[in-house]
């Protein structure tokens, strides 16, 4: 008996009712009263005794307590028969139409209805019988009964009912007594009373209420007896209810005592008097508040009959009006003629008066036209303002219009826009944000690949623990030393060995660190060097100096300038025949090009696309088996030949030819609409490949060529993208969201289709059975012929960036790169090795820099002495980690003129530009020769003066790596005419090289300047667009950062817990007696809401879902019984929405692809490593 009461405990621990079910029936234990009826409810109540004993520190179920289960639910089921009989008596008794009957129903204990009160009787089974009625009519089912809580929420209305009837019957019965008194102020407080209910009660019409319900009481007692017991009131329209008024009480039943008279008023009738008395007052206030209206209606009557009366008289008058005319006229003349004689003598009396008037009147005139003038403009101020700003300004557009679209603009117009040229506070804060960004970006991508790098090998390391190739120490070794990199970086700046080595204080480390800042401006300027090194070296090695050196040189193109570097080193190199294949710097607009074509296809669920007669011949005889049921006579294996031998697998070849053009031109479409959207960098390579082969090979066809830039444009940018989409992040990913094995063959097939139309080569061979899709191919290959060719239209970079190689003379940052030491030794060493084979001329600058650095440094030496201990065992590690540390190099050149050389022209070209705009800026004239020969005056000299100062005390403030070249600055301090004499000795110079022309007033270096103007409002423009770029990167980087930084605190706890685990195994083995009767653990179910996981980082956000109403969605994660999966559903504020599978797998899997970030039920964005951290601690103890 106790083991059978053991394995009862077992199979409730499993809570499957099932499995208890079976158990309770099979096992021989001998329960009594089982019913087989409630064998379900057995079982579950038995799980829940079972889980609150395991919670109370109980081991088992007693068979007492199992029988005691048995008990209660049958009892329970018991009471519940026994309540579903007494409501179908309470509804056969509503049927009898007897209340008595009704209340006998109510009253059944097994009913359990409370509230009920026997003298209610009559009242309830009205009440029961209206609700029945309203059931029936709005089901429609005239057999519709009533429920439990419907026969107890009408009790509880029939009990409420008779509580307001009683005080409604009180209220009306005071009434009538206090109205019989005659006191008007207690007949106001009884009308008041909230107990009657009466509506429109006014305390001014006190004495009105009184009067009336005293009539209307006198009128009511002549016509009924005075003698009146019970009273009848209405309750809700449709119930009565008698109120006694010598006990106070009532009933809904009518008393033998009852006499139907009129002697007491009710409701209804003292409603009435108090609603006509009330409206009585309101219609006299109302007269009297509208007393001046009244008056206003009697005055227009009073006005409308006197008009009427004026009316007839003027109807009178014009049918007299040609008598009234003829006498008017007469009276009239007679009295003109005797004004005008008496008017005649007057003046002739005193014209000397009347000419004096006449001045003083012609005085006063002008001067108030004068003043009325002035007032005006006075009074219109703010728009004459506009109206001049308006003019101003487009006299200003009209003069940048000149300056900009002119091909010889005027000095005057060019002297109002030099003041462009000045740099500002703004200017010099902007580039030192940009300095600074450029810093982090190249920082922090270094940083990244090293953590990229590192995370890698802890893969590959983890990976051979688990196969158990390497030991856990090996591991946690590699740990280590990703975390001492990490606390490095951390707590070293680039700056961090700068009191030491290359960057110390000291002469000749600073000729040293000079020395390195001017070989790399004149490799990073000059592109050949780099170019011809790069064949010099073999193909592994080449390959790695592209991606440190090379990169690193050109701060990855972080910038305009280094980008237009970039691009003329490339261009170098396949003039040399180097290959440049697909870079990172187009990931965004290959992703906008491709991902909505690539999305339709891998969402399109019914494109099969399958052109291999043989798989369509295999699929075919599959179907046709799972429908028959019956094996094929067809044979298995057949060759694509003989596969197409059948016309069902021509049928389905033809359409999957069908699906796979129709596919084919969405992408093509795709890709031939978005030319813009292809990067210049990649477009001006593919420009550069076109005309190196058509240098080289003169006599190749232009569609040959166009091969090739087909090949560079389309099958290495775009088709590995189409290939594997989620590889190259065209597509996001979610969890169990990878490519199904159809999806990435339709992709295949488009990429092969496009791959083969590219390249104009058709089918023929083993695939011959594509043949009838060469035309298709040729048609697509015009298409693309087309878009290579439209590709290759770009303009150069110094037109599309606007900078040349002497652009780092006018710049006002200087360029700086950040290298590692170890990058400069490899640099150094390779130049010297490969010196001859890059620069066979002795007297080429490369020579003579390299000269200026000696022989080859090691790392101490640039690092300084004693960077590391000589005694240290580790040395060479601890030598081979710093040399990965990155110091600032800001790139100067060596050959920069110098005071009085004169012989760049190009440079001179600049000095005196920057000196006559000085000048112009300053003093006015129409041409320069006029400005250069007149005098300043000693305001323009004060003026002068004032500018310079202000220009001193702002390169004060600027910092050491953002002042101008002393080659442009060592004349801006002169006085301004010895700034002209200059001007002038300059202006001959480049007069005798026929860089300028005095015939027409040195126009051309008016021209330059404008240009110079135009420039730099587009380089500030170009500034602004950079910061945000540099920005929107910086905070990419720091995003990868911390994914990285993730996955190795996620390393770290991995780590922990293979230590923790092995710690335990020996307490393990000790205590292995002592645990084997412990119970087996068995992990429950996970309940978090959205806020918390959203507090824990796992929940990022939730599609159309604020950050404050994450309290009411509730997770709820349980383990399945497959090991790693797990059910994960989302209620929201209690009710269940939606529920997925998670295999752990998954999340390993995405984590591994560098997926950070992916959706569970199309709408929340969650954290791939934070989510598989809170599965391993929550589930697996890790």
């Amino acid at each position: 008996m106790l083991s059978a009461v053991a394995v009862l405990n077992e199979v409730l621990d499993t809570k499957d009712p099932q499995a208890v079910i079976e158990q309770l029936t099979d096992s021989p234990l001998g329960f009594t009263n089982i019913d087989h009826d409630n064998l379900n409810r057995y079982a579950d109540m038995l799980i829940r005794e079972r889980a609150d004993a395991l919670a109370k520190d109980q081991e088992f179920l007693s068979w007492n307590d199992i029988q005691k289960c048995i008990d209660t639910v049958n009892i329970q089921v018991h009471e519940e028969h026994e309540r579903i009989i007494a409501i179908a008596e309470i509804n056969e008794a509503l049927s009898s139409g007897d209340h008595r009957q009704t209340l006998a129903a109510l009253l059944l204990p097994t009913a359990k209805l409370s509230g009920v009160n026997p003298d209610t009787a009559k009242h309830y089974h009205d009440v029961l019988q209206n609700t029945k009625q309203l059931l029936c009519q709005t089901s429609g089912d005239e057999s519709a009964v009533l429920w439990l809580d419907q026969i107890q929420q009408a009790i509880l209305t029939a009990n409420q009912d008779e509580e307001e009837a009683l005080t409604l019957a009180a209220a009306v019965a005071h009434i009538n007594r206090v109205v019989a008194e005659g006191n008007s102020q207690n007949t106001l407080q009884a009308l008041q009373a909230p107990d009657a209910g009466l509506k429109a009660v006014l305390p001014e019409c006190a004495d009105t209420y009184q009067s009336e319900l005293a009539k209307r009481q006198e009128s009511n007692a002549t016509e009924g007896s005075s003698d009146v017991l019970w009273v009848k009131h209405c309750i809700k329209d449709k119930y009565d209810f008698y109120y006694n008024l010598q006990t106070g009480q009532g009933t809904w039943v009518t008393p033998e005592e009852y006499k139907d008279s009129w002697s007491q008023l009710s409701k209804e009738e003292i409603q009435n008097v108090v609603s006509c008395g009330t409206a009585e007052y309101n219609r006299e206030q109302l007269w009297l508040a509208n007393e001046s209206l009244v008056t206003q209606l009697q005055a227009r009557i009073r006005g409308y009959l006197v008009r009427k009366k004026h009316s007839q008289r003027l109807e009178y008058l014009r049918l007299q009006e040609p008598s009234v005319v003829k006498l008017q006229a007469f009276w009239k003349g007679y009295k003109q003629r005797k004004v005008y004689r008496e008017r005649m003598n007057l003046l002739q009396k005193n014209v000397d008066s009347v000419i004096k008037i006449q001045s003083l009147a012609k005085m006063w005139r002008a001067k108030h036209k004068y003043n009325q003038r002035l007032k005006f403009f006075k009074d219109h101020e703010k728009e004459i303002v506009k109206i001049q700003a308006f003019l101003k300004a487009n006299k200003a557009r009209d003069d940048y219009k000149t300056l900009t679209g002119a091909k010889d603009p005027p000095l005057s117009v060019v002297r109002k826009f030099v003041h462009l040229l000045e740099q500002s506070s703004l200017d010099l804060q902007e580039e030192q944000e940009m300095t600074w960004l450029r810093e982090e970006v190249v920082t922090k991508i270094r940083s990244n690949q090293q953590m990229e790098k590192d995370l890698n090998l802890m893969d590959i390391k983890i990976g051979l623990l688990v196969k158990n190739r390497i030991t856990l120490q090996d591991v946690v070794s590699h740990s280590k030393k990703m975390k001492s990199k990490k606390s490095k970086s951390s707590k070293d700046d680039l700056t961090g060995g700068e009191k030491l080595g290359i960057k110390g204080l000291s002469k000749g480390k600073r000729r040293k660190l000079e020395a390195y800042q001017h070989l790399f401006y004149l490799l990073q300027t000059n592109p050949s060097y780099l170019a011809k090194l790069i064949f010099q070296m073999p193909q592994n090695k080449s390959t790695k100096f592209m991606d440190t050196v090379i990169f690193t040189l050109y701060n990855y193109a972080s910038n305009q300038r280094e980008e237009y570097l970039l691009l003329k080193l490339f261009k170098t190199a396949l003039a040399e025949e180097i290959n440049f294949n697909r870079g990172a710097r187009g990931h965004n607009a290959l992703r906008q090009l491709l991902s909505p074509v690539v999305k339709d296809i891998i969402d399109d669920k019914n494109l099969g696309i399958n052109t291999n007669p043989v798989d369509v011949y295999k699929a075919w005889v599959n179907q046709v088996e799972s429908a028959t049921g019956e094996a094929s006579k067809l044979p298995y294996e057949v060759t694509p030949e003989q596969a197409m031998s059948y016309p069902e697998v021509r049928t389905r070849l033809q359409a999957s030819s069908e699906a796979l053009r129709s596919a084919t031109d969405k992408v093509l479409n795709s890709i031939v609409s978005s030319l813009d959207n292809i990067p210049y960098a990649m477009r001006y390579i593919a420009k550069v490949l076109k005309n190196s082969l058509h240098e080289k090979f003169p006599e190749a066809s232009g569609d040959d060529v166009l091969k090739i830039v087909g090949n560079l444009l389309y099958y290495r940018y775009m088709n590995p993208a189409i290939v594997a989409p989620d590889g190259f992040d065209i597509i996001d990913l979610s969890a169990g969201g990878q490519l199904h094995q159809d999806q990435r063959r339709n992709l295949g097939s488009v990429a092969k289709m496009l791959q083969h139309a590219a390249a104009n080569k058709l089918f023929e061979g083993e695939n011959a059975h594509m043949t009838p899709m060469n035309k298709y191919i040729s048609q697509t290959y015009e298409k693309f012929r087309l878009f290579f060719q439209a590709a290759c239209d770009v303009p150069e970079p110094e037109e599309k960036f606007n900078i040349d190689e002497y652009s780092d003379m006018v710049t006002l940052s200087k360029p700086i790169i950040y290298i590692s030491i170890e990058e400069i030794i490899n640099t150094h060493s390779l130049l010297l090795e490969h010196l001859d084979a890059i620069s066979p001329d002795r007297n080429d600058l490369l020579h003579e820099l390299l000269q200026d650095l000696g022989d080859v440094p090691d790392v101490e030496a640039l690092l300084g002495e004693g960077a590391v201990d000589s005694n240290d065992p580790n040395r060479e590690t601890a030598l081979s980690q710093l040399a990965k540390t990155e110091i600032s190099l800001h790139l100067t050149s060596k050959f920069e003129l110098l005071e009085g050389d004169d012989k760049d022209l190009k440079t001179l070209v600049t000095k005196t530009k920057k000196l006559i705009v000085d000048v112009i800026r300053i003093q006015p004239g129409e041409a320069l020769p006029e400005i250069l020969e007149t005098p300043a005056t000693p305001p323009q000299e004060l003026e002068h003066t004032r500018i310079l100062e202000r220009r001193a005390a702002q390169d004060a403030q600027t910092p050491e790596g953002l002042k101008s070249s002393p080659a442009v600055l060592e004349d801006g301090q002169l006085p301004l005419e010895q700034k002209k004499r200059k001007i002038l000795r300059n202006l001959r110079n480049l007069e005798q090289a026929g860089l300028a022309t005095a015939s027409n007033n040195y126009q051309d270096l008016i021209n330059d300047i404008a240009k110079d103007i135009r420039y730099q409002r587009r380089y500030r423009q170009r500034r602004k667009t950079e910061l945000m770029k540099l920005q929107q990167t910086l905070t990419a980087l720091n995003s990868k950062t911390t994914f990285y930084q993730e996955q190795m605190n996620y390393y770290d706890t991995y780590i922990k817990t293979c230590l923790d685990n092995l710690n335990r195994k020996s307490i393990k083995l000790d205590s292995k007696s002592e645990d084997r009767g412990s119970k087996k653990w068995k992990p429950q179910s996970l309940k978090y809401t959205a806020a918390r996981l959203h507090e824990k980082g796992v929940i990022l956000e939730i599609e159309g879902l604020q950050t404050n109403q994450f309290k009411n969605v509730m997770f709820d994660i349980s383990p399945t019984e497959e090991v790693g999966d797990f059910e994960v559903k989302a209620k929201f504020m209690g009710v269940e929405m939606e529920k997925v599978q998670l295999h752990f797998q998954d999340l390993l899997q995405l984590q591994y692809d560098g997926v950070a970030v992916m959706k569970m039920f199309d709408k929340a964005k969650v954290n791939v490593n934070l989510l598989i951290f809170l599965l391993n601690r929550k589930f697996y103890g890790k």
